[in-house]
């Protein structure tokens, strides 16, 4: 009995002590405690391994469609676009027309753009309970651009950031903008993003229509390697002036100019005194260069000059003329001005630094895989605008050879590059010292000289 009740007492004990260290004798038996982390790694020259697919195993997951990647196979391009009005006719983009653009996958430009798109380390969503909005306007839902945004890049940002930032596309002409003031209106915050085009601002910003000097090339590739060189010449230009952030670049693909007008053009006697429409500076160099008579009109306003008489001809890309339907008001398209330029994607700077950092780097991720997907339909595109046009009745009239030499020996030589000369202010700017004749010159075979001639080099 005595000892029964020593062992009940030590028992007793032994339950006091349990409790006061905070355990309880009638619980289940805790589970084994987790081994403590281990301290991260001091840092090495050597980066970490990518936390997702290779390229190459990236680029076959995502191939035959949007979001499909160049790493060596162009057959993975092959795929429908976003919609359809960004492929062929059957919103699709053809082996055909990547074969013919091949140099834009294997050049630099396409490289830069891959690596900033961070598709085997992306970047992890920290964030949470955020809500921004980011009110992007781009220069005209019917141009290439503002698609390829509103298509790719809107919906991909939402997704990957659980709807904690999103991108609203708009346009100039929903918001009443003619488009010259973009690059201040960005600076002071009145736009929060929005699309800058050099012809459109270079009254501004004369430097930057060294994007645009029509005329200037030959070839769709001899304009995508100057634009390779001059890139982040450009953005330094843009980033001066607003003291925002480049997004991406878009390559304005679609976009070789043409003549829309009612009456056959096959000469320069019949391009002189028409009144033509023109959207920069440089442009309309050309344009009195060849004879015509050029009219600074908005591109949404251009259907209705067209139509009433106020304009005899009107000019832009021909994928952007299909989707305003010039074809309804004019008979015939002469051309083209070889064009390939890009436009920067710009955030302004307060904006900008209201994002947390997690959700800057995809967003900048996310405007990379955009420009990749630009460049993926820009081979299409490229084809797509004169075809297009032609089926809706249009009759394409080729620059005739005299008008072709017209346009480099004289609205070139004469008008467009040296009125250019004298917007920038003298031949020994910057922009032309450092960019123009060190980069663009040796490919077009032309010098700017320090007192604003045009000399020619081969």
């Amino acid at each position: 009995m005595l000892k029964f009740r020593l062992t009940a007492m030590l028992l007793i004990v032994v339950s006091i002590m349990l409790v006061g260290c905070g355990s309880d004798p009638t619980a289940a038996p805790a589970a084994p405690a987790a081994p403590a982390a281990k301290a991260a790694p001091a840092a090495t020259a050597v980066p970490a391994a990518p936390t997702g697919p290779t390229l190459e195993q990236y680029a076959a997951e995502h191939a035959g469609g949007v979001g499909a990647i160049y790493v060596g196979d162009l057959n993975q391009l092959v795929g429908p676009a976003a919609t359809v009005d960004q492929g062929d006719f059957d919103g699709n983009v053809p082996l055909s027309a990547l074969e013919n653009h091949i140099w834009v996958y294997e050049s630099d430009f396409y490289k830069k753009a891959l690596k900033k798109a961070n598709l085997t380390n992306p970047t992890p969503l920290t964030s949470e309970g955020v809500s921004i909005q980011i009110q992007h306007a781009c220069i005209n839902r019917a141009l290439g651009p503002c698609k390829v945004l509103d298509s790719t890049l809107t919906p991909a940002l939402e997704a990957r950031t659980n709807g904690q930032l999103t991108f609203v596309v708009s346009s100039f002409p929903e918001l009443g903008l003619a488009g010259p003031d973009t690059l201040s209106l960005v600076a002071n915050g009145t736009l929060e993003s929005a699309t800058i085009y050099a012809g459109y601002v270079s009254g501004e910003m004369p430097p930057i229509e060294i994007q645009n000097l029509w005329g200037l090339y030959d070839s769709l590739e001899q304009e995508f390697k100057a634009n390779e060189l001059i890139v982040d010449d450009i953005e330094a230009i843009v980033l001066a002036e607003t003291g925002g952030v480049v997004m991406n670049h878009h390559l304005f693909s679609g976009n070789d100019q043409y003549f829309f007008c009612k009456d056959k053009v096959e000469s320069l006697d019949d391009f002189k005194g028409k009144k033509t429409r023109s959207h920069s500076a440089a442009l309309s160099d050309w344009i009195e260069g060849m004879g015509a008579s050029a009219q600074f009109v908005a591109f949404s306003e251009v259907y209705t000059a067209l139509e009433r008489g106020i304009l005899d001809c009107g000019v832009t890309g021909a994928d952007a003329s299909h989707g305003q339907r010039w074809y309804e008001v004019t008979d015939y398209m002469i051309g083209p001005l070889i064009s390939w330029p890009f436009v920067n994607n710009v955030i302004n700077a307060n904006k900008w630094n209201s994002i947390p950092e997690d959700l800057q780097r995809i967003l900048i991720e996310e405007a990379a895989k955009s420009e990749l997907e630009a460049l993926r339909i820009g081979s299409i595109q490229n084809e797509m605008g004169l075809i297009k046009n032609q089926k809706a009745g249009l009759e394409f009239i080729p620059f005739s050879p005299a008008m072709a030499e017209q346009s480099l020996n004289g609205a070139v030589m004469e008008r467009v590059v040296p009125n250019w000369v004298k917007r920038v202010g003298s031949g020994t700017h910057p922009v032309i010292t450092d960019i123009f004749n060190p980069k663009i010159g040796p490919l077009v075979g032309l010098k700017i000289e320090a007192d604003g001639s045009v000399t020619k080099t081969k």
